[in-house]
């Protein structure tokens, strides 16, 4: 049973809000073990991550719950509270402050937890942002507006937020989904499932928003590297396990683009959509 083909952009908003449709018109009631992510994958069209992406987002909103070694289960047939829209409706600046706080503690959790394979996902996710980076600025941290492209309908990386950019697409899209991707790869090496969970329900919000106001990008016209240097840093010392200097390292970066949403966009005002 194909539950139906999804826009490209953003896949995991449109997998969760598909799966949600089926709980709550009864298809999957309460007390079904909904079918394995790779199942739900083929039904929706769409990779695994953003299968996982989605549960989550269905599991903070109170509707499924995973238990170790059975599955994942359906517990309620509506939200018992419906974060993704309340994020939506909240300023920019203010979600971004809360994902301050939740990614400070998962930089320090995963300076202290981090295991082999945690790193070189880090590294690798530099890499790709480095990569994004210059294909959106250049080398010499030009914003390149000649460019364009129509996205495409990939499937997203860790962080579950598709590549392709949907209708803003194009480099700049690719280059807030790397950014995103290496931000939820600091917060997966904490091992801490919580810390992940509210971190999913945060990234689609700041991937939306950030598409809308691609100029928001901008605020790095002060820094060259575009954060290059810092989120080296970061990775560099979550890999040492340095709990002190990665905390330190990831607040001054984010506490820099702070500064600047609070500029653009105040407190309580909310952000176009």
């Amino acid at each position: 049973m194909a539950l139906g083909s999804l826009r490209p952009s953003p896949l995991v908003e449109q997998a969760a809000e598909r799966l949600r449709e089926q709980i709550t018109g009864g298809q999957w009631p309460v007390g079904t073990k909904l079918p394995g992510e790779t199942t739900l994958a083929t039904l929706l069209g769409v990779g695994r991550s953003t299968v996982r992406e989605a549960l989550r987002a269905l599991a903070g909103a109170g509707m499924v719950r995973t238990r170790q070694g059975a599955g994942v289960f359906v517990i309620a047939d509506r939200p018992v509270q419906d974060w993704p829209a309340r994020l939506r409706r909240a300023a920019l600046a203010d979600v971004y402050e809360v994902r301050a706080m939740l990614e400070v503690q998962a930089a320090r959790l995963a300076a202290v937890r981090r295991r082999p394979e945690d790193v070189a996902a880090l590294r690798t996710a530099l890499a790709v942002r480095t990569a994004a980076a210059d294909d959106v600025y250049g080398s010499d941290g030009t914003h390149r507006t000649d460019r364009t492209d129509d996205g495409g309908d990939g499937d997203g990386d860790g962080s579950g937020n598709g590549s392709g950019g949907g209708a803003a697409g194009g480099p700049g899209a690719a280059f807030i989904d790397a950014d995103i991707a290496l931000h939820t790869a600091v917060v997966a090496a904490a091992y801490n499932p919580v810390l992940t969970d509210l971190f999913a329900e945060f990234a689609p919000v700041l991937r939306e928003n950030m598409l809308a106001l691609l100029d928001l990008m901008d605020v790095r016209t002060h820094d060259e590297e575009h954060g290059e240097a810092a989120h080296a840093a970061l990775v560099e010392a979550i890999a040492a396990g340095e709990p002190d200097l990665a905390a330190r390292v990831l607040r001054d970066e984010l506490s820099t683009t702070q500064a600047h949403l609070r500029d653009r966009h105040p407190h309580g005002e909310d952000d176009p959509s």
